[in-house]
């Protein structure tokens, strides 16, 4: 018993010793943290906890607005909105995964979690960029048309387009890790960009297609080509940046030591964030805008043309067959007043009356009643004297 008490004693004394050396290397993790994730409170490492907290936060918006869709939906009654619903989750949800692939590149690293991040990288960025690339398609044709592809040959397109990226991924671990019996985490970075080569074609032809669809007679879905075009030009800054610095800025600043990993994960939050902010939140809001109202004309409450029943109503607005009736009668009128004049041998003397006005003139009541149109004279009509 005394030996096994003096057992227990050693053993409590190491791991109270193992335990100050790691609060002691890690400022702000417990004590019962594994080693493995100290890089998630350690307070001497500043860019995993700002990374963090980015990606965190890039979460918890990716997710809210997820809701937001699928509460909403139901009250999208417009076909142009609906199509591309389910593009849209999908590109939440790769941008979701985004934000939750930085959190591998900020741990300590083993054979589970480099082979997780060599797969994940290229396929989750392949299907963010091809929903770009399908949603860029659709409002090209938008443009050019007016109308665009149904939303299940959307969706198809871009999980087609996944599915390349997979193969790649998955082709690239079986031939360096099973295959030739290598770590997962024993790879250059020039094999790692190399096998990205699909992501980079498929944002090129996004950045194309949003180009394109600048270009069209239906004006009102251009703004959509030019958040598109915005969504894939900062992605591709991202990416040039992070390229560089991935394969030649990091063995610059620091020879001999593998400094990948804050790279990547910057890499990855500001990608995230470009695609929220530029990309789904638009597409979020301009799907749960409400359709225009169109209302039945009333008829009823249509105002009604009005008549001039006198001579002295200068300001009532006339009918324009009224007009010319009344003109032509008055061309009648002047014509037999001047052949009168060349009887009575007076040319060119005016009439000291006022000549009679012999043209019907309806009431507001006919006129309703007649649809809208003056009516003709009865028979029994005699004119109308005007002195």
């Amino acid at each position: 018993m005394g030996a096994l008490g003096a057992l227990a004693l050693l053993l409590l004394c190491a791991a109270a010793a193992g335990a100050s050396e790691n609060s002691s290397t890690s400022r702000g993790c417990g004590l019962d943290l594994l080693p493995q994730y100290v890089s998630l409170c350690d307070l001497d490492s500043v860019w995993g906890i700002v990374v963090e907290a980015a990606a965190g936060a890039g979460a918890l918006i990716t997710l809210l607005l997820m809701l937001i869709l699928l509460v909403r939906l139901p009250f999208i009654t417009e076909q142009e909105k609906r199509d591309p619903v389910g593009l849209h989750f999908l590109f939440l949800l790769g941008t979701l995964g985004l934000f939750g692939l930085t959190f591998a590149f900020i741990i300590r690293e083993d054979e589970a979690v480099c082979a997780a991040r060599r797969f994940l990288w290229g396929v989750l960025f392949a299907l963010c960029f091809a929903c770009l690339a399908s949603q860029a398609w659709r409002v090209r044709a938008l443009v050019r048309r007016g109308r665009g592809p149904p939303g299940a040959h959307l969706l198809g397109a871009a999980l087609c387009l996944t599915l390349v990226q997979v193969v790649i991924a998955a082709e690239w671990l079986v031939l360096t890790v099973l295959r030739d019996a290598r770590p997962a985490c024993a790879y250059e970075p020039a094999d790692f960009a190399l096998a990205l080569g699909y992501d980079l074609a498929l944002l090129a032809a996004a950045l194309v297609l949003a180009l394109l669809a600048l270009c069209g007679k239906f004006r009102r879905w251009r703004r959509r080509g030019a958040g598109l075009l915005l969504t894939a030009a900062l992605s591709a800054l991202v990416w040039a940046a992070w390229l560089t610095m991935y394969l030649y800025g990091n063995a610059r600043l620091r020879p001999g030591e593998a400094w990948g990993d804050p790279t990547q994960a910057i890499a990855l939050v500001a990608s995230g964030w470009v695609f929220v902010l530029c990309h789904a939140i638009p597409e979020v809001h301009c799907a749960l805008l409400p359709a225009p109202r169109q209302d039945a004309p009333n008829y009823f409450d249509a105002p009604q043309p009005r008549v001039r029943e006198t001579a002295f109503e200068e300001d009532a607005p006339l009918p324009r067959t009224y007009l010319e009736n009344k003109a032509f009668s008055m061309d009648e009128h002047g014509a037999a007043l001047r052949t009168a004049g060349f009887r009575n041998g007076s040319l060119g003397s005016r009439p000291s009356a006022p000549f009679r006005s012999n043209v019907y003139q309806p009431t507001e009541m006919a006129v309703v009643l007649n649809g809208g149109t003056i009516p003709t004279a009865p028979p029994s009509y005699t004119g109308r004297h005007l002195w």
